[in-house]
């Protein structure tokens, strides 16, 4: 995928870079990246797309999107949302890794008929209740990644959010219309799998896949989360 110049689409006051590659008659598949991280951890993957139109933006604050005011869930939500507003993109396939995974369940939820299929990566959903507190502190986590191209503001409110319950976003989940799978990074991951489980139970059509990589799935594993995800993303069925 091409890194030099990425063409972006200004969404309120933030700039959203993105990667546009590949071609295809079915919806195209949108890759949302973790904390951290950027785009272009998922250029293996999308070479595994090669009959499909792929879509990689940098989440606000990451890679080559611009940094911004705040980084609240529903930001990187409405991020994506317009991106695929200005595509004139009405149905696509999402996946997500960890915050991009939540940022799709929540694009899932809010316009269900917009998603087609599902994907999350080792994604961890609300608690039910607070957790404990860190045992690492927030400021030298993001001292830990600071040779990472992404803004270290958004380390303690993206945190914040993911320990915060909810309650309303549990009550929700049968709305998410699309085909879920559900990939788990086994006992090496810090996402609590009766957590991942008890999200795929509420989802009306979800599927749970555990593959022994830890958090960084496609990363760690990348044939084999290829061939659990490619082939999902290629059916037209329902379990």
């Amino acid at each position: 995928m091409p890194t030099s110049v990425l063409p972006t689409v200004r969404v309120g006051d933030v700039e959203i870079a993105y990667r546009d590659t590949g071609s295809g008659d079915g919806p195209p598949v949108v890759l949302l990246h973790a904390m951290a991280s950027s785009g272009r951890t998922w250029r293996r993957l999308a070479a595994g797309l090669g009959d499909r139109r792929v879509i990689v933006p940098d989440l606000r604050g990451h890679g080559r999107s611009s940094r911004a005011a705040d980084y609240t869930l529903a930001g990187f939500r409405d991020d994506i949302v317009g991106l695929l507003d200005e595509l004139g993109l009405r149905q696509v396939d999402l996946v997500g890794h960890s915050l991009g995974g939540r940022v799709a369940a929540m694009i899932a939820l809010e316009q269900p008929g917009r998603v087609r299929r599902l994907v999350l990566e080792d994604t961890p959903p609300p608690p039910h209740e607070p957790g404990p507190p860190p045992t690492r502190s927030l400021a030298s986590l993001a001292e830990l990644l600071v040779w990472r191209a992404f803004d270290r503001a958004m380390v303690r409110p993206v945190v914040t959010q993911f320990r915060t319950p909810d309650p309303f976003w549990w009550s929700r989940l049968p709305a998410v219309a699309a085909p879920t799978l559900l990939v788990h990074g086994g006992p090496g991951s810090h996402v609590r799998l009766d957590h991942v489980t008890e999200m795929t139970r509420r989802l009306p059509n979800g599927r749970l896949v555990a593959i022994a990589a830890g958090h960084r799935v496609h990363s760690r594993c990348p044939n084999q989360f290829r061939d659990v995800v490619v082939p999902f993303l290629q059916s037209r069925d329902t379990w």
